[in-house]
Formats: C-alpha cells, sequence, structure tokens
C-alpha cells in the first residue's frame, strides 16, 4: 500500500529572498537536524541572467532504525537524490527529492515548494507532499513503514522550526532585508550573438532541466522549474491552528486530502473542515473509511434537507412544554453547555403524543444548533471549539422510562447521532445516577461509539457536588439551581403528557412492561403466602457492589438481604391443585432448617414495599460468600401482641387477592470503578417517578429504611 503525505500551507511571515537565505544554511550540513549529516553537491546550473538556479545534491541521512534490521539491510546510512530549483524572476523554489538506497525495492518520492503569499508579497507559503511505496523488504515491509513514517512526520514539524531558527540568525546579524532579483544588462555583443542563434538571450533549450548542461529559459517550459502560487481553497497551517485546533503532521495531511477528494469528485455541498475532522477522528484518521462515512452522511442530509432544518422546524408546543432539555451557557472550556433532565422526561407520552419522527427531528436541530455554537464561541474566545458538553440529570429515572417504544425510539435516535454528528461531543456528565441507569445503560451502550463513551462521567447520588465533581468542569455560576447552584435554568420542568394527546389509545401498563421485561433482562415473579422468592448472589471477593431495582405489580412485599457461606439449595414451591396454574417463577433458597445468626445472617433491615412502588437499591459487600436477596408476602398484622394493627394495613389486607403478590426484577454486580467516587456514596433510592406517574408513590417508611449502602 503506498502511504501518502500533503501538508497544509505554512506561513513564514518573511520575504522569500531572505526565507531562502535561511534555507541554504542548511547545507552542506545541518546541527538542528541530526538525522541529515551532509550533502554533496553533484551537479549544479543557471540560466545566463540568473534567474534559475539549479542544484542537485546527495544527501547522507542516518535513519533510526534497530540494529538487526540495518544488519540485514547490509547498509548504515540512506542516500537522497534532491533537485533544488529556485526562480528568482519567479519567486519560487521547487524541491524534488527520492531516495537511492534500495530504490529497487522502496520507492520514496517527495515535493515541496516555496511561492510568494497569494495576498501578501512581503511572506512566503511553504507546502510538503510525499508518498512511500515498500514493494518488499526482506520480509520486513511493515517494520521499515512504520520506521519510514514515523521518522518522515516527526521531522515536518522539525523543518519549519528550523527555517525560523536561521530567519532569527540572520535577523541577529543585520540581515533583514535582500533586495529582489533584477535582470542583468543585456551587452550589444549578447545581442548579436542571440540573434544570429535566432533567440533572444536567457532563453535555453528544455532539455537543459534534466541534464544541466545548458542554460535555463526564466519561466520557460521545464516542469521542474513550474510552481503555483497557493489557491485560496488550500488550508493554511495558521488557520488550522486557530480555528480546529493541535494536529498531528498526519492529521493535518488526512484533512487535507479528504477535503480535496471532495472539492473534485463530491457533487454537492462541500462540508466545513471542522465537519470533515469530525469523521476523521470518528474513523482515527483513516481516510477511506472516514470517506465512506462522510458520503452516507452527506447523502443523509441532502435526503432529508437537514441543512434547512434550523430554518424550517419548528418545535409543537407540546415539545416546549414537556421536553426537558435547553442550551445554558458554557463550561470552563467554553464549549456550549446542554442541560437535559431526562429524569424528569415524560419519555412514554412524548413518544405517544408525538410519535418518533417528531422526537428525532427536534434532537437533530439541537445538533445543528449546537454546531452553530460551537463556531460562535471559536470567534468568542479566540480557541478551536468542536464540541459541546451535555449535563444530563437522572434524578426520577425508574423502570417506566424504559418503555419498549421509548427505548426504540432513543436507540434509533443515538444511532442517527452516532452516524451524522461524530466527536460533537465534548463531555456527558451524568448526575444523580439512580439504581436504575446501569439497566438503561446495558441497553444503550452497544449503540454508542467507544470513543464517545471514554467522554461520560457518572455520579451517583451526591457524588457531583465538592471537589472531583460539577465544579470541575462548569464555573460555579453556571450550575443550574436544582443541583445546588445558584443560576436560575430555563430548562423545562417537564411532567406527565396528558393522555388526551395521545395519538393511540394507550396499552394496559403492566402487561405492556410484563411482556417486555420477561423477554429481556427483568425477570418475572411471584410471590406467595408462606413461599417467598429468592435469588442468590455468589460474590468471590469483597467490595463488590450487589444492586438492584424492582416493581411491585399486585400486593405489598417485604425485602430483605442475607449472606450465608454455604450455598443454598434450589427448591421450588410445590404448587396445590388451586395454585397450580397461579405459581408461576418461585424460587425458595434458604433451607427452613437454617437458623438466623447461625447459617445465615441478616445484611439489611426488611423493607415494606408497597404495590405500584419502583425500588431501586445497591449494597456494598463486606464478605465473599452467598448472598440471597429474598421477596416475601408482607403480613398486615404486628407481630407484637401489644400493639394494635393499623388501619392502612388491615385495608390493604383486605385488598391483596388470591394470596399472591407480583413483581418484576433486576440485579447486577459491579466493580466500584464503574461508579466515580467513594463507594459509601452507592445508597438505595425509592424513585417512584413522583412527578410524572400519580400512580407510582413515594413511601417515606422506603425511603429511610433504603440508605443502607454504607
Amino acid at each position: 500500500m503506498v502511504q501518502k503525505y500533503q501538508s497544509p500551507v505554512r506561513v513564514y511571515k518573511y520575504p522569500f529572498e531572505l526565507v531562502m537565505a535561511a534555507y541554504e544554511k542548511r547545507f552542506p550540513t545541518c546541527p538542528e537536524i541530526p538525522v541529515f549529516l551532509g550533502s554533496e553537491i553533484l551537479q549544479e546550473s543557471k540560466s545566463d541572467d540568473g534567474a534559475v538556479h539549479i542544484v542537485e545534491r546527495s544527501c547522507k541521512l542516518n535513519v533510526d532504525a534497530p540494529r538487526l534490521l540495518k544488519k540485514i539491510a547490509g547498509v548504515e546510512y540512506v542516500f537522497f537524490i534532491q533537485k533544488n530549483t529556485v526562480n528568482w524572476k519567479e519567486r519560487t523554489l521547487l524541491i524534488e527529492a527520492h531516495n537511492e538506497t534500495f530504490s529497487n525495492r522502496v520507492v520514496v518520492l517527495e515535493m515541496c515548494s516555496y511561492s510568494v503569499h497569494p495576498e501578501n508579497e512581503e511572506w512566503t507559503c511553504f507546502e510538503q507532499s510525499a508518498s512511500l511505496d515498500i514493494k518488499s523488504f526482506f520480509g520486513f515491509e511493515s517494520t521499515v513503514e512504520k520506521i519510514a513514517m514515523k521518522q518522515y512526520t516527526a521531522n515536518i514539524k522539525r523543518g519549519k522550526e528550523v527555517i525560523e531558527h536561521y530567519l532569527k540568525e540572520l535577523i541577529s546579524q543585520g540581515i533583514t532585508f535582500i533586495p529582489r532579483w533584477t535582470p542583468p544588462p543585456v551587452s550589444r555583443q549578447k545581442e548579436k550573438r542571440a540573434l544570429a542563434v535566432g533567440h533572444n538571450p536567457g532563453i535555453v533549450p528544455a532539455e537543459s532541466c534534466m541534464h544541466g548542461t545548458t542554460k535555463e529559459q526564466p519561466g520557460s517550459s521545464c516542469p521542474a522549474a513550474e510552481t503555483t502560487s497557493p489557491d485560496a481553497d488550500k488550508l493554511d497551517a495558521d488557520y488550522i491552528e486557530r480555528y480546529l485546533g493541535q494536529l498531528t503532521p498526519m492529521q493535518e495531511s488526512c484533512l487535507i486530502r479528504l477535503r480535496q477528494w471532495l472539492q473534485e469528485m463530491h457533487k454537492g455541498k462541500i462540508p466545513k473542515d471542522e465537519h470533515i475532522l469530525r469523521f476523521l477522528r470518528a474513523r482515527d484518521f483513516n481516510i477511506d473509511k472516514a470517506r465512506e462515512m462522510l458520503c452516507q452522511s452527506l447523502t443523509w442530509r441532502k435526503q432529508y434537507q437537514v441543512d434547512y432544518i434550523l430554518q424550517t422546524w419548528r418545535p409543537p408546543s407540546l415539545l416546549e412544554e414537556y421536553y426537558t432539555g435547553g442550551w445554558h451557557y458554557q463550561d470552563k472550556d467554553g464549549r456550549p453547555l446542554y442541560i437535559l433532565r431526562l429524569g424528569q422526561m415524560d419519555t412514554k407520552g412524548l413518544v405517544k403524543a408525538l410519535g418518533e419522527e417528531s422526537l428525532l427531528r427536534h434532537v437533530l436541530s439541537i445538533n445543528e444548533e449546537g454546531q452553530k455554537r460551537c463556531e460562535e464561541n471559536t470567534n468568542l474566545f479566540g480557541r478551536p471549539i468542536t464540541s459541546w458538553t451535555c449535563l444530563v440529570d437522572l434524578e426520577g429515572l425508574n423502570m417506566r422510562h424504559l418503555w419498549r417504544p421509548g427505548v426504540k425510539a432513543l436507540l434509533r435516535i443515538i444511532e442517527v447521532v452516532e452516524d451524522n454528528y461524530p466527536e460533537t461531543l465534548g463531555r456527558l456528565l451524568i448526575v444523580r445516577a439512580p439504581r436504575v441507569f446501569p439497566v438503561l445503560w446495558t441497553l444503550v451502550s452497544p449503540f454508542i461509539n467507544e470513543n464517545t463513551r471514554q467522554k461520560f462521567l457518572i455520579y451517583s447520588g451526591n457524588n457531583y457536588q465538592g471537589p472531583g465533581g460539577l465544579v470541575d468542569y462548569l464555573d460555579k455560576d453556571v450550575i443550574p439551581d436544582f443541583l445546588g447552584g445558584e443560576c436560575v435554568c430555563n430548562v423545562p420542568e417537564g411532567g406527565l403528557v396528558p393522555k388526551s394527546l395521545y395519538q393511540t389509545d394507550e396499552e394496559p401498563e403492566n402487561s405492556d412492561h410484563i411482556r417486555l421485561w420477561t423477554e429481556t433482562i427483568y425477570h418475572s415473579a411471584n410471590v406467595l403466602k408462606g413461599a417467598p422468592h429468592e435469588i442468590v448472589v455468589e460474590i468471590l471477593e469483597g467490595e463488590s457492589v450487589i444492586t438492584w431495582d424492582f416493581d411491585i405489580l399486585k400486593g405489598d412485599v417485604v425485602f430483605c438481604l442475607f449472606h450465608s457461606k454455604r450455598a443454598p439449595e434450589t427448591s421450588r414451591k410445590e404448587a396445590t391443585s388451586s395454585s397450580a396454574s397461579t405459581a408461576g417463577d418461585n424460587v425458595q433458597l434458604i433451607d427452613k432448617s437454617w437458623v438466623l445468626g447461625v447459617d445465615y445472617s441478616r445484611m439489611e433491615s426488611p423493607l415494606v414495599c408497597r404495590e405500584g412502588e419502583s425500588i431501586q437499591g445497591s449494597h456494598v459487600t463486606r464478605w465473599p460468600g452467598f448472598y440471597v436477596l429474598q421477596w416475601k408476602m408482607h403480613s398486615s398484622l404486628p407481630c407484637s401482641g401489644t400493639s394494635l394493627p393499623r388501619v392502612d394495613d388491615v385495608l390493604a389486607s383486605l385488598q391483596v387477592s388470591s394470596h399472591k403478590c407480583k413483581l418484576m426484577y433486576y440485579f447486577e454486580v459491579l466493580a466500584s470503578k464503574d461508579f466515580r467516587g467513594s463507594m459509601s456514596s452507592l445508597e438505595s433510592c425509592n424513585s417512584g417517578f413522583s412527578q410524572l406517574s400519580a400512580a407510582t408513590t413515594s413511601s417515606n417508611q422506603s425511603q429511610s429504611s433504603s440508605l443502607i449502602s454504607r
């Protein structure tokens, strides 16, 4: 495979003649370039009027390669042939170089040019291109390619530094101006000689460019003397640094080559440089992959008129009221800040009222607005800003956000954004992540690019407060008031979308959830009177985190967590004839002969969970062994004979039918590294979707009892 390199236009803010004087100081040897050991002039020629000067040199280089490879190759140094053609009249220098060593195995070609800046004749432009083609090299083709590209790119930046070094040296010597070339006076004798041979003075045959034995004509048709001034379409190195950021030489080359390809081949609107760069970053600067991804995106943009979405899309009033997201100043790095209160958003209601398409178009308009704000901030702060920060508040997130059509819409949106807006997210701050978050993460993470996932910072509980939290990324006067800051945030608070606005009739909620989650990562279970449902988690080492999330679909249950060094044996409740059809999944693990405090111990206080509640919690394990999660039917009658039963308990007991409770649950074992902050902050919570769902309530008793991870 041929490796290619194309530099941006680098500008020296000095006249061409002064830059040439600095360039000549590199020869015959240059201590500033360690790999350049020296050079020898092979042949040299000038035109009659001195306007064109051609020098051909043999350059000796020391390649930093493994000793074994040098021994196998049988060489200690490599030699290049360099041909320099300077045209003082046109104020250009063309440099052509190729390798002499191993020329039958490796082909290295390099072209460089110095020319006058098209907009300022007192400045000088430099461009460079090269190609490497390794045909064969004793079985070390890949190694040689890596060494060659590494050394070449390392010396690209060094080359500019060397010129600037010698420019400063000339200035320190008092040389700040060198007069431009002027044609010498022509004598009568030369005029007569020129007329005798039938051509003007100074004109030489084109063959002289190849052999250097005759004089050259300034501006002749000799390819070596031809060079073009930079076009307006070419990228300037200073422009790249100012608007696109610090790029390596090879990254600059990839950007320029892909940009050139689009200008030559793409029929349609050429995207902005920062947009092209995002696709290159997304594909690790693999030009072929980035080109394929970008072309597909450009086709998509044209098909759906995305370029005009900010002018044509007007979000419905329902979205403006219930979509809990909006722009909010910028972070400490100058990135535009977008705040999304996902836990307060009724995703199910929005999907049912508006459909997937409206939500997708709204998200696209947000991304388009984000790119626009990045450009504005780049101009405002005087440095390249090509991505934005998103702050996601998950307070209130629970299983009702994981409704299948809503998750499907979310995954589709993620897929579209990943394909068409790569590398636009600079940082994602997730705060107040409840225990249900790992469930959502399990669903969506496979659709998120690895580069994007590395930008996620997750805070549970109140870890976002204090050092290491939001203050590291946001100024204090920007942190929203609902997160403990002093800044009033105008992001809508959301709420429950009225069912009267739904486009379709709502399906029964419980049956929908059961059908969805029993088919995927959630499990359903029945809790019978006298027959609790239990699951076992084996912990091989301490300091792990057991997390759980469950919904009580019917009846009231008591949740407990136990620990045992013995492995419990699975036994299922033998259903009687009256309950055989309703027993469902019910597993018992703790043997009736086991004694509490001897064979097993209780790790958490019993937690009473009412019908309709959604419970998320976690426990930091201290010892290895077997941990049993238990749900048993809640008895409304008190254990002690000294107290009277509560009226609420009596009424609740009357509502429980068939002596059976239903629940659906999910659990997972996590390492501490999966959460940011101290493990002691992983506290259980009762996330009742309080603002959004009237059917799900928040229990003060459950809340206080569930703060159990210490």
